[in-house]
């Protein structure tokens, strides 16, 4: 029996596929998805969200936001702090089950054929098209995109030995009667005390608090010792019952990747097999910030496949590539130069530095929220700082 055919088949329906898939599918592309959960699926994720998301995604996302954060709150000690607030929101909190559930709906009114509960175990990427195998059955298409996480299965079948970075994280959520002050008024916290070499992090949601810790660099106890040392010193979670946190990797972009002058050879694109999102490790280098870049890369995977099966002048899947590293890969790259300095520095360092420079530090924090808003980009703000230091090459992040 000859496999069903479609113009593509998209693996994994989070941000990036269902995004994917709905850009396709308005126009007019026949796009199957297949994904190894049930939606709603439960889904580890602090679940927030940068504000400049509400500029690419329809526009009734404010029916799946859970808090609309104007407040931030960065720590450095036990006693140093600095509030950052703005008339504008900085994030939005999302419960990712909702918010997932959301876009795949968008993609599946949009005409996506959706096979949910269906496993891909098999991929055979072609010249012609792929052949994609499941539990349950054979099909075929012109184009595969894999947007099924940090452990892809379209990645390690069509781009062996690609070069991968992940950072542990661990997550917990709080659900008890009454209301905490983050709340209240609804405010996030960042505290770089939390990890060694990394962060933790509280976000309020409407039944509740999402809480965890990432370790940008691997150690001995960590991040588990980080995070037992996170719940027992954060006074904002004293006498709150936690959890046990469950981890999982987070692929943040190597900023090798995007050094200037330098081509991707194949890193989201091989043969009729394209990578986005997490898969494709488009994730924040600084903060770990993936789901902006996961729909962003969706729908730039989709402007690329509709290019190629329309035949227009940019016809053809390595143009994602190039979409991609335009847009993305000059701010990952200053991402990973602002982690390396920011990561790399003892905490009695920042503590210091913000006790000596409060009003600098408190503007450089004002910043990086605006690069949340989209009002600025990581490239403006790593220029700012430089000029600040009178460097000379503060116009070649």
């Amino acid at each position: 029996m000859s496999p069903r055919e479609y113009d593509v088949i998209i693996v994994g329906m989070g941000p990036a596929g269902a995004s994917a898939a709905y850009e396709l599918s308005r126009h007019g592309i026949s796009v199957l998805a297949f994904d190894k959960q049930i939606h709603p699926r439960y889904k580890v994720c602090g679940g927030g969200l940068s504000a400049r998301i509400a500029k690419i995604l329809p526009l009734d996302f404010p029916e799946v936001v859970e808090e609309t954060v104007r407040r931030v709150q960065f720590t450095y000690g036990d006693r140093e702090s600095f509030l950052i607030e703005s008339p504008d929101p900085i994030a939005f909190m999302v419960m990712r089950q909702n918010f997932d559930q959301w876009l795949a709906d968008h993609a599946r009114q949009a005409g996506t054929e959706i096979h949910e509960g269906e496993r891909v175990v098999e991929i055979h990427n072609g010249e012609d098209g792929v052949d994609v195998v499941t539990t349950q059955a054979r099909y075929h298409s012109r184009v595969v995109i894999g947007a099924d996480g940090a452990m892809s299965v379209v990645a390690q079948q069509c781009f062996p030995g690609r070069p991968l970075r992940k950072i542990p994280a661990l997550e917990s959520e709080v659900h008890e009667e009454g209301s905490h002050p983050f709340q209240e008024i609804p405010t996030a916290l960042i505290s770089l005390q939390a990890a060694k070499k990394g962060y933790g992090w509280i976000f309020p949601k409407r039944q509740g608090l999402s809480l965890g810790v990432g370790e940008f660099v691997q150690g001995p106890k960590r991040p588990k010792q980080s995070f037992r040392d996170f719940i027992e010193h954060e006074p904002m979670l004293t006498g709150l019952q936690i959890p046990t946190p469950l981890g999982h990797p987070i692929p943040i972009a190597s900023p090798q990747a995007y050094r200037s002058g330098h081509a991707w050879q194949g890193r989201l694109v091989r043969g009729r097999a394209m990578l986005v999102g997490d898969a494709g490790h488009l994730v924040d280098p600084l903060l770990g910030e993936g789901i902006y870049y996961a729909v962003r890369s969706g729908q730039l995977a989709a402007t690329s496949v509709a290019d190629m099966l329309n035949q227009s002048a940019t016809g053809h899947l390595s143009h994602y590539e190039t979409l991609v590293a335009n847009e993305v890969g000059p701010e990952f790259r200053v991402a990973g130069r602002l982690g390396k300095i920011i990561y790399g520095l003892p905490h009695v360092v920042h503590r210091w530095a913000g006790q000596q420079f409060p009003d600098a530090y408190q503007r450089v924090l004002s910043r990086y929220c605006e690069v949340l808003q989209g009002k600025e980009t990581y490239q403006s703000l790593w220029n700012r700082i430089l000029q600040r230091l009178h460097c000379p090459w503060a116009a070649n992040p």
